[in-house]
């Protein structure tokens, strides 16, 4: 198993929820990033979901947005992302879950993406553009190289795409809360664990939520039904708080982990 994959088995066997924060690579450096996360609790988070900076939006709100093009006009590259993982490991503790636009993988080669990315340190790879039925170019790279791939339900998916999603996905399915694109939202939809249930159904190894969740007792409500919470605009406006006071390093790094700690008192004791 890879980090990530072994990270989930443990919690599921013990019967822990946990948080999933996001974060921007690259804004507003790569040394940065790093810094980052080096500060993420791992106790409290299964992995973190590195957000690569992509020109055009897929499924993302205006905050992510803000971050991505930020980190692009600052001169992000992919690779300068790499070298700063790879030069890092040992001092990042918690599993790292790349979200990328398959656009980007694919330019760079699909086998070249992947056991580039898993040079870094990286676990597994979310693409959210890319269709299960399109996917399995990718599902052989990355389990020839031991990567995870991470798919998305969304509350209207089919019943049969549900399934091969569910099968395809390890260790757990990306579940949208809403159809529609990321942001902080003031509630969730209350058909929640219908979803989840529909995703257990079609042999979901475990089940983590997102877009909207932004608060601890949002963190509290999901973890009622679904093993882990993911959160990004909540996180990610940090980012783009600290740009606006010109953080970086360690400020931003604080910053940054005194709100993941604030979501995390959202999970079940």
């Amino acid at each position: 198993m890879n980090a990530l994959q072994a990270e989930f088995a443990r919690r599921i066997k013990r019967g822990e929820r946990a948080l999933l924060p996001f974060i921007t690579a690259g804004d507003p450096d790569c040394d940065s990033t790093v810094e980052i996360l080096t500060r993420i609790p791992a106790d409290s988070c299964a992995c973190v979901e590195l957000g690569i900076p992509f020109s055009d939006p897929i499924a993302d709100g205006p905050v992510i947005q803000a971050s991505f093009a930020r980190a692009i006009n600052s001169g992000f590259r992919v690779t300068s992302l790499l070298d700063a993982l790879r030069a890092a490991r040992g001092r990042i503790t918690v599993p790292l879950l790349a979200m990328v636009s398959y656009s980007i993988v694919h330019r760079r080669g699909v086998s070249a993406f992947v056991e580039q990315f898993a040079a870094a340190g990286i676990s597994g790879v979310l693409a959210p553009d890319l269709a299960i039925e399109e996917a399995d170019e990718l599902l052989a790279a990355t389990r020839a190289c031991g990567l995870s791939t991470i798919f998305i339900a969304a509350p209207t998916t089919e019943p049969d795409r549900l399934a091969r999603i569910a099968a395809a996905s390890d260790p757990f399915v990306y579940l949208q809360s809403v159809a529609g694109i990321t942001g902080e939202r003031s509630g969730l939809p209350p058909d929640l664990p219908v979803s989840v249930q529909r995703l257990r159904s079609a042999g979901a190894k475990a089940v983590c939520i997102g877009f909207g969740v932004s608060r601890p007792e949002h963190v509290r409500e999901v973890c009622r039904v679904a093993d882990g919470a993911i959160v990004g605009s909540a996180i990610v406006r940090r980012l783009n708080e600290a740009a606006a006071h010109r953080e970086r390093g360690p400020a931003l790094a604080g910053r940054i982990e005194a709100a993941v700690r604030e979501l995390a008192a959202g999970l079940p004791g």
